[in-house]
């Protein structure tokens, strides 16, 4: 059995209409309520002459011009009622001007004529460059820095002309505080980006600019951050990159020959360093070798002085009691102490002629003959 089959008997039923196919239907009818065309009139009869089209009348034209107007109003209405946000962005609902709530992502309804909606990307990273501009980004970008020195060249804590070029790159961070706070968020951080870059390497010295980007760059981040965060931009900051920092190019070259002149100072400085630091701890390791070695030759002095003092006030002590005895002990060891370094002995006699040798104590030595 078809489905024609199954239809009940009052006829097939509806199918619901699309969108445009409603927008048509609405339209088809305007034209035809504001079309001049009537139906015909009546084939006239024999004797009958055709009646004369009466003129429309002001009021009819007025009411369907109003309602044309009605109808807009509320289909207007209608499709205002309803918006999305998307995922990386919030919206911002105002009623009457007043801020009311906020949208997260997704769909929604307003109240409309009443109530504007403002879109913020909250994700979006916006850049802004200073003393450059990227002409083609990409792998290799292309960058122009004509026409930016206003923006680059700055001056230092110690008189010295810089060219510094930086980024700063933010994103929203309170969507009505940058809505309704400042007029102009993009040229409020610009102008306060270069204003706290100015100040800062202001108070630096050339040749610190040069070798401490990042101190540098930390330093304005936070300046700057906290600058906007007193004009309630609703903005933070997501990073400060120095790109170049270099001195101006009419002035490179006199740059170049100092900083080459700096570089062989700092050569000779650390080679006198080098030669300081091996010679002078060496020195100063004789010195107190040679001081030691005297305090242990003072000591060695004064000790052997107090022995001999003692030895000698201890013998006075004995020679007092015994003299001979005394005299004889120290003969015999003065005797003894001094013989064992005699080689040859000779025996003077009063009437020989020559000495006669008495006993050789040479070791491994010939006889010493007679007469000698």
């Amino acid at each position: 059995m078809s489905n024609q089959d199954q239809q009940p008997p009052w006829g097939r039923k509806k199918r619901p209409q699309s969108p445009e196919e409603i927008v048509a239907q609405l339209i088809k009818k305007l034209q035809d309520m504001f079309s001049d065309r009537k139906k015909p009139p009546p084939p006239p009869g024999d004797g009958e002459q055709p009646s004369r089209r009466t003129p429309p009348s002001p009021f009819s034209i007025i009411s369907k011009v109003l309602i044309l107007a009605l109808v807009i109003i509320l289909f207007q209405g209608v499709y205002q009622s309803f918006f999305k946000v998307a995922p990386n962005e919030v919206g911002v609902v105002l009623r009457f001007g007043k801020y009311n709530r906020t949208a997260q992502p997704g769909l929604h309804l307003k109240i409309p004529y009443i109530e504007d909606l403002n879109k913020v990307n909250v994700r979006q990273i916006q850049k802004l460059e200073f003393g450059f501009r990227t002409r083609y980004p990409g792998q290799q970008s292309s960058f122009d820095t004509r026409g930016y020195d206003m923006e680059s060249l700055m001056l230092t804590a110690d008189k010295n002309v810089i060219n510094v070029a930086w980024i700063v790159q933010f994103r929203i961070g309170d969507p009505i505080a940058y809505l309704f706070k400042v007029q102009d968020v993009k040229q409020a951080v610009h102008d306060l980006s270069e204003a706290a870059t100015r100040r800062i390497v202001g108070n630096m010295d050339f040749d610190f600019v040069l070798s401490n980007r990042e101190v540098l760059a930390a330093s304005v981040k936070q300046e700057l951050q906290e600058q906007l965060n007193v004009l309630e931009a609703g903005v933070d900051l997501v990073t400060v990159q120095f790109q170049d920092i270099n001195p101006p190019d009419p002035v490179k070259p006199a740059f170049n020959e100092v900083n080459e002149a700096d570089q062989d100072m700092k050569r000779l400085v650390n080679e006198a360093e080098e030669t300081y630091n091996r010679v002078i701890p060496a020195a100063r390791g004789n010195a107190l070798k040679i001081v030691e070695e005297a305090r242990g030759y003072g000591t060695e002095r004064v000790n052997n002085a107090m022995g001999e003092t003692s030895r000698f006030v201890q013998i006075l002590s004995e020679y007092k009691n015994a003299p001979d005895v005394t005299r004889q002990r120290m003969y015999l060891e003065t005797m003894q102490s001094i013989l064992p370094q005699v080689e040859t002995i000779y025996i003077m006699d009063e009437g020989q002629q020559g000495p006669l040798p008495l006993l050789n104590l040479r070791k491994n030595s010939q006889p010493v003959p007679q007469g000698q």
